[in-house]
């Protein structure tokens, strides 16, 4: 079975507060990017790689993904107005049956394991959606007041959203909807069964400075083939 990982890269980044985009900020000299690339190509040798971008950062990627020389099919594509439009932009380039990755780019401490625990469930259930147990209380906005709801039956919402390649192919060739807030919203709209697995509660957006220090703490640069 092909392996394709869609990485979406396609942001500015506005929250934080940064005119490089956060996916080329840089940790111990090397941008953000670099270490969600190579968790990809830990973790198949096999895997093809799409890399969505903004139209003025495609060089800046390609010098990126010059980096890595294991022999992995890396592509490059312009990003749209939206994650929707970026994923479809990066879906375009999937020609073959296979087991795609939708994966957020700043979501830099993605472990291999993660990976190929999508992977397995996706070829058994057609889809592997990494999620969480919230820590904190959560309360649901009604009108003026709020209610509180048990966190045990909510889940947070991770990425590599994995999907068979028939399944994920059609469900992008819909019209964008407002709600269209994750892969497996888009898949689920088509009629879909969405599969549910454990994430890792490590495997966080880079989003904020805050995440960007904590990013700095915890990655060290491990060596490219």
């Amino acid at each position: 079975m092909y392996k394709y990982a869609v990485i979406v890269a396609g942001g500015m980044g506005t929250r934080m507060g940064s005119a490089l985009p956060k996916q080329f900020l840089p940790v111990h000299q090397k941008p953000i990017l670099w270490y969600t690339l190579n968790s990809f190509v830990k973790s198949f040798r096999d895997i093809r790689i799409i890399l969505v971008l903004p139209s003025e950062y495609l060089d800046a990627g390609r010098s990126v993904a010059e980096e890595f020389h294991s022999g992995h099919l890396l592509e490059i594509i312009q990003g749209g107005h939206t994650r929707f439009h970026s994923v479809q932009a990066g879906l375009s380039l999937v020609h073959e049956e296979s087991v795609v990755f939708i994966h957020d780019a700043v979501r830099c401490f993605l472990q291999p394991s993660l990976i190929h625990h999508c992977y397995e469930e996706a070829l058994v259930h057609g889809s592997a959606i990494p999620c969480v147990e919230p820590q904190d209380s959560i309360r649901i906005l009604e009108g003026d007041g709020s209610r509180s709801v048990k966190r045990t039956g909510v889940r947070l919402v991770q990425t590599p959203q994995t999907f068979l390649s028939r399944i994920i192919l059609p469900a992008y060739q819909q019209d964008f909807r407002d709600e269209f807030t994750d892969d497996a919203s888009v898949a689920e709209a088509s009629g879909n069964r969405i599969h549910l697995v454990e994430g890792d509660p490590g495997n966080i957006k880079v989003t904020t400075p805050v995440d960007l220090s904590l990013a700095a703490e915890l990655l060290t640069p491990p060596h490219t083939s």
